[in-house]
C-alpha cells in the first residue's frame, strides 16, 4: 500500500513528498523550507537513516516504522504560542493511533484506548511503554520567515532492543504505517483547526491534560544535572509541566526528562 494523505488533509491542501531513504525527515522539511516551500508539506520516507529526537538524542527507525515531519505554515503565530503546535500534534497522533488501531489486544492497562496515553512534552505510551516520539524545530529563515517542523516517529512494526518501547505490531496491530499516516494528516488538520494559531490553547490543553500519563503521581525531572521531584500537578497555559515539591511549593519546567513510579525514584 503506498503513502497517501487523508482526504481532509487534502482537501485543505496538504501535499506529501514521499522517499526511498532519508536521513532525517525534519531536515528535509526544514530544507524545502529554506527553499521556499511553505507547507503544509508532508515528508516521509521508507528508511531513515540520521532520526533525531529531543535535546540532541538519535531517534532510531526500524524498517516499517512511519517517519514522517510536517512542514507547518505558522504565519500568524505568535513567538510565545508556537511551542503548542507540540501539544496539537500529539493530540493529533495519539486520535490517529487510535482511529487506526481499533481495538487492540488488552496491554496490562485496560483497552487500548485508556492504555494509549501522552507523556510530557512529546512522547506517545502504550502500557506505559514508549510508543512514539515527537520533535518540534522552528527556525527563522533569510528574510525573517520563519519555518516550523514537526517530525512524528512512530514504532509500528518494531521497536528498539534494550529501551522501555513498545510497539503497535507486538500489541497486535497487523496493519502498516501507511493508514496510520493517512489518519494522522486528517487529525493534525482537524487539531490545528482547533487550536486557531493559539487562540484556542486552552481548549486543547484540557484534552491534552485529560490523556496524561503519570498525573496526579510522583515524578522526577531530569534537566540538565538537576533534578527536580515532586507530584505533577498540571501543565500551565504556556505548557511548561507544573511539579508540586515536597516542600509545597510549585515549579515550572521548560524542558526535561520525566521519569514516572520507580524510575522517578531512581533518577
Amino acid at each position: 500500500m503506498p503513502y497517501r494523505l487523508g482526504s481532509a488533509a487534502r482537501a485543505e491542501g496538504h501535499r506529501l513528498h514521499v522517499h526511498e531513504t532519508l536521513g532525517s525527515t525534519n531536515t528535509e522539511a526544514m530544507a524545502q523550507a529554506r527553499a521556499g516551500e511553505t507547507g503544509p508539506l508532508w515528508v516521509v520516507t521508507h528508511r531513515q537513516e540520521a532520526g533525531r529526537g529531543r535535546r540532541g538524542n538519535s531517534w532510531a527507525s526500524l524498517p516499517g516504522n512511519l517517519a514522517a515531519s510536517v512542514l507547518w505554515p505558522i504565519a500568524g503565530v505568535a513567538p510565545d504560542h508556537l511551542a503548542e503546535l507540540g501539544f496539537v500534534a500529539g493530540l493529533a497522533l495519539i486520535e490517529a493511533l487510535e482511529a487506526t488501531c481499533g481495538t487492540l489486544p488488552d496491554t496490562g492497562s485496560g483497552s487500548a484506548a485508556r492504555s494509549l496515553q501522552l507523556k510530557w512534552p512529546n512522547d506517545v505510551l502504550l502500557g506505559g511503554a514508549k510508543l512514539a516520539g515527537l520533535l518540534l524545530e522552528a527556525e527563522t529563515l533569510p528574510g525573517g520567515r520563519r519555518a516550523a517542523v514537526i517530525g512524528f516517529g512512530v514504532n509500528v512494526a518494531a521497536a528498539p532492543d534494550g529501551l522501555a518501547a513498545m510497539s503497535l505490531a507486538a500489541a497486535g496491530y497487523a496493519g502498516g504505517a501507511e493508514a496510520l499516516l493517512e489518519h494522522l494528516s486528517d487529525r493534525m488538520a482537524a487539531q490545528a483547526r482547533a487550536w486557531d494559531r493559539g487562540r484556542n490553547f486552552a481548549d486543547l490543553r484540557a484534552a491534552w491534560l485529560a490523556r496524561a500519563a503519570g498525573l496526579g503521581t510522583e515524578i522526577a525531572v531530569r534537566s540538565g544535572g538537576h533534578i527536580l521531584r515532586g507530584v505533577f500537578e498540571t501543565i500551565d497555559e504556556g505548557g511548561r509541566l507544573v511539579i508540586l515539591a515536597p516542600d509545597g511549593n510549585r515549579h515550572t519546567v521548560t524542558a526535561g526528562e520525566v521519569h514516572f513510579g520507580t524510575a522517578a525514584t531512581a533518577a
